[in-house]
């Protein structure tokens, strides 16, 4: 590898580009899913999404490869492992192999799966860092942190609670209280422990390096203008990146699962530093079984010379990372920069964020256990577009179009001709069609589907896919081969009319292929040839098939029922023992209603309507967000502890309601001048008040 020349990358494709003719070659990864937990379908949207794009890619006929990791390194990785009583690296390991098989079961075609813990990946880590440090971009500063003094180790905001300052609720977190919404540093919290010993933290200094991400601004201002990325996400960080940007820290003390740093003995790689490296690590450890020079994908220079291309499909939660800090790592190391990054929204089950509580945080394993992986593949596909919304994974709906798109539309062809063939004509296709123009009109659509794979517009290949096999059934309803069956004389029409639909429905295979790759094999067998999407004008006239074999079944509510009851968390079959050191306890559970008050008492209590004008990350808060609130007449900043219940694109926009006239609170990241009003017991299910149509900003509710 040469550590590096310097170029931003090849520019032969944009994020809106059209097939090609000529023979690409192409390099795709996937975000890494984390190493301590299983795969859930939030994991999998992104690896369908990214494996229906690759599998186009090779259908056309283009050298594309694909590679991924779990990322393995960190705090949570190793207590994890402590606490299941084996090795960071045995609990790594077993998690690797339980996200290769729920990958593989879904069909996933990575071309090599793998891990950050990797030797590939400190070489490529350290040789990063070094030529980072070397050249001025890493800084060394000491900063404050909240020290465990049993457990000997620095402890992140999420790993300490106390009593809230304000309301005295216990057992909150050490940066804002889930029952009052106060924001505050673990210093401030009242009884303060370790949620890993129960120990009461002190506060002790270490040195930290960090990434001097603000020096690069010039440079990711002409990143953001090279159309690499959606124009709303490029628009969102050309924000952040007006807004003034913060160095990235990107070490941690040990103990710590992860790469010691060089020349820095008890200081290790955080993850912003070496899991974005796994990319590369995955790749090379890649290229030395599949014949393939890494220099040529990720060196500048060579990369340029050869034409080969980088895209990073990701969930728009890492937007920040992928979009700045990691473009600006690889510039200042001379590495090819991606010709596009891609995000995609959440999962919503039924219209609301995926809840453990009401057994809609649904695992891969899970899912696979009650239905075809290709029912969420189509499904994914048919919700699918090239930007950065939610998609809803509406059960009813989900059952309702496996049904009619692939059982009662595209299998039906099929099934409605192949008996014919079979009994009348001994498997053997009609010599010719009888409508040709109707076949060439199919494969006509191949550029308008092939462009919307293309551009990741899933969503639209499928409404194009599916209204040519609704033409295809209703030739078949107007030419009723049940009723030319019946009539002597006709069996030539009869061959034709069926042939005429088993053709039809190999090229819309074809075309399904990338999204359906297991049918599609099924498919071949009964239709006894290969399909290629590079080949449509091949005919299967006159050519011999199979006995036709049911390839797939409808699905039941009552299954999506039994799928939703898996997922419910169990009851524990008998209580926690009690640690020798226990945390204060929470509170009842806020079922029980607060002391009365005087109306006077509340009427001092001013709310109003509020627009979130922006919303950004706070720096070092692992719950905050810094709400930027609109009252028509003056704008106010406020801290709120909802970051795990919603991304920044999903507030922008929002009406809610503040307390305005809420004594503003100094904090250790800047004033919060008021509080907005939320629901639920915190964490991921909180819920922020909206107001119905017609409340304006500013507007006092009475």
């Amino acid at each position: 590898m040469t550590l590096f020349s310097s170029v931003i990358g090849p520019k032969n494709m944009t994020a809106h580009a059209k097939p090609e003719s000529k023979k690409r070659r192409i390099l795709v990864t996937s975000a890494l899913p984390y190493a301590n937990g299983p795969l859930h379908l939030g994991h999998m949207l992104e690896h369908i999404q990214t494996d229906i794009w690759v599998r186009y890619q090779k259908a056309r006929g283009h050298e594309c490869h694909y590679v991924c990791a779990d990322d393995t390194h960190g705090t949570a990785i190793m207590l994890k492992a402590e606490q299941q009583g084996v090795s960071s690296e045995e609990l790594i390991a077993q998690v690797h192999s339980d996200h290769s098989r729920d990958f593989n079961d879904f069909l996933i075609s990575h071309d090599n799966y793998y891990s950050t813990h990797s030797e590939e990946n400190r070489d490529y880590s350290e040789k990063i860092y070094t030529e980072l440090y070397d050249k001025g971009f890493i800084a060394e500063r000491e900063i404050t942190q909240a020290f465990d003094p049993e457990k000997q180790l620095f402890l992140a905001d999420r790993y300490i609670k106390g009593t809230c300052p304000k309301c005295k609720a216990t057992d909150q977190y050490g940066d804002n209280c889930e029952v009052c919404g106060a924001t505050y540093a673990p210093v401030d919290l009242i009884d303060p422990f370790s949620t890993i010993s129960g120990a009461k933290p002190v506060d002790k200094q270490s040195v930290h390096y960090f990434f001097k991400l603000p020096e690069f601004k010039a440079f990711l201002t002409q990143w953001l203008a090279n159309e690499n990325l959606q124009a709303s996400v490029a628009n969102k960080l050309g924000e952040w990146l007006e807004a003034g940007l913060q160095e990235w820290d990107i070490s941690r003390d040990a103990p710590y699962f992860g790469f010691e740093i060089p020349n820095a003995p008890g200081k290790f790689f955080y993850v912003w530093l070496d899991a974005p490296i796994g990319y590369m690590a995955s790749f090379k450890n890649y290229c030395d079984t599949a014949n393939l020079n890494f220099d040529d994908f990720w060196d500048s220079a060579q990369a340029e010379k050869q034409g080969t291309e980088l895209y990073h499909f990701i969930g728009k939660d890492i937007i920040n990372f992928h979009g700045l800090f990691w473009p600006a790592m690889l510039h200042a190391c001379d590495l090819r920069l991606p010709n596009a990054i891609y995000a995609h929204g959440f999962v919503m089950i039924n219209g609301e964020k995926m809840s453990k509580s009401r057994g809609t945080f649904i695992m891969a394993r899970t899912y696979l256990e009650h239905f075809e992986p290709e029912y969420l593949r189509y499904f994914f596909a048919s919700k699918l577009g090239n930007g950065i919304d939610d998609i809803d994974l509406n059960l009813e709906d989900f059952v309702q179009k496996v049904n009619s798109d692939l059982v009662g539309k595209l299998v039906n062809i099929a099934s409605r001709c192949a008996g014919f063939i079979t009994k009348r004509f001994d498997n053997t296709l009609a010599a010719e069609l009888p409508n040709p123009a109707l076949q060439q009109d199919l494969i006509a659509e191949s550029v308008d589907i092939g462009n919307a794979y293309e551009n990741r517009e899933f969503a639209k290949a499928t409404r194009l896919i599916m209204a040519l096999a609704d033409r295809i059934n209703q030739y078949i309803d107007e030419q009723e081969p049940w009723v030319v069956a019946k009539q002597e004389g006709r069996e030539a029409e009869l061959q034709g009319i069926c042939t005429q639909g088993i053709c039809a429905f190999a090229t819309l295979i074809t075309y399904l292929k990338p999204i359906l790759p297991a049918l599609a094999v099924k498919a071949e067998t009964f239709l006894n040839a290969n399909l290629d999407w590079t080949h449509l004008e091949e005919s299967l006239c006159g050519k011999k098939i199979n006995k036709f074999k049911p390839l797939l079944s409808r699905i039941e509510n009552a299954g999506v029922e039994k799928m939703l009851d898996a997922g419910k968390p169990k009851e524990a079959s008998k209580p926690a023992k009690k640690k020798k050191k226990s945390a204060p306890k929470k509170d009842s559970d806020d079922k029980t209603i607060a002391p009365e008050i005087e109306f006077n008492d509340f009427a001092k209590v001013d709310l109003r309507i509020a627009l979130i004008a922006k919303a950004e990350h706070v720096d070092g808060a692992d719950k905050l967000l810094k709400l930027t609130l609109d009252l028509g007449e003056e704008q106010r900043t406020v801290f709120s502890g909802i970051k795990d219940a919603y991304s920044l694109e999903d507030l922008e926009g929002k009406l809610t309601i503040m307390v305005a006239n809420l004594q503003p609170r100094k904090m250790r990241f800047g004033m919060s001048e008021g509080m907005v009003l939320a629901a639920g017991p915190g964490g991921k299910e909180i819920y922020l008040l909206e107001p119905h149509a017609g409340a304006i900003p500013g507007m006092r509710v009475k």
